[in-house]
């Protein structure tokens, strides 16, 4: 049992995880060890989601969630497996914990209206200043 939040703990069956090779330039042992993580975690069918996190969920994941729903998190930072996958497992609670939190509402503000009359008085006196310029005549 993953625990998210106190409302969403994910069970250990829902996500996947395969080790594959880390990618990068390495020595003699790094071609035969398998030290990056593929976690794979299925969105669309997971009960612990509602469908409005989910959607969150899919804005906030982008190229990450496949068409299916499933979220695809790689993690080669460390030599390790075991932290590669304990990175991987972190990267995936973040992202469902700002999935968890539903976005604040915008609440309109209106210009106030002494804003609104002292733009308008400046406007006057920069026309005023531009009128009382003169015009050049050209038979002087």
């Amino acid at each position: 049992m993953i625990e998210v939040t106190p409302d969403i703990v994910l069970e250990d069956t829902e996500i996947e995880e395969r080790f594959i090779r880390s990618p990068g330039p390495g020595g003699q042992k790094v071609n035969k060890t398998e030290s990056a993580v593929q976690l794979r975690f299925d969105a669309r069918h997971s009960p612990a989601l509602s469908n409005a996190q989910f959607l969150r969920l899919k804005s906030l994941a982008g190229r990450r969630m496949t068409a299916d729903g499933i979220v695809v998190i790689t993690a080669h930072q460390f030599r390790t497996q075991e932290l590669n996958r304990k990175d991987a497992l972190d990267r995936l609670i973040a992202l469902i914990r700002n999935a968890a939190t539903p976005p604040k509402r915008r609440r309109p503000t209106k210009t106030p209206r002494a804003e609104k009359r002292k733009r308008l008085d400046s406007k006057k006196r920069t026309g005023e200043i531009k009128k009382s310029r003169g015009r050049v005549r050209g038979d002087e």
